[in-house]
């Protein structure tokens, strides 16, 4: 980093933390699920409407459900921190 007139630059840094509200059954089921619409999709078996298989697909990936975080759910078996 450039250093002018003596003064430091501040470099910030942002932390994205996201919380896992999956557990590993709950992702795995997920992920499946989400591969097999989008496969069928794929092979027109089952039309634009497959293509949804994308939303659990990702939020298996990613081990965070959004709907579960506004309705309080969690499979996740970790402890809530306090």
């Amino acid at each position: 980093m450039r250093v002018s007139a003596g003064w430091p630059t501040v470099r910030q840094e942002r932390e994205v933390v996201v919380k896992i509200n999956e557990g590993g059954f709950d992702r795995v089921l997920r992920i499946v699920i989400g591969g097999v619409l989008l496969a069928l999709a794929w092979k027109g078996t089952i039309g634009a409407w497959g293509w949804i298989g994308v939303v659990p697909l990702a939020t298996g990936a990613i081990g965070m459900c959004p709907l579960y975080r506004v309705l309080g759910i969690s499979t996740c078996p970790m402890k809530k921190a306090n």
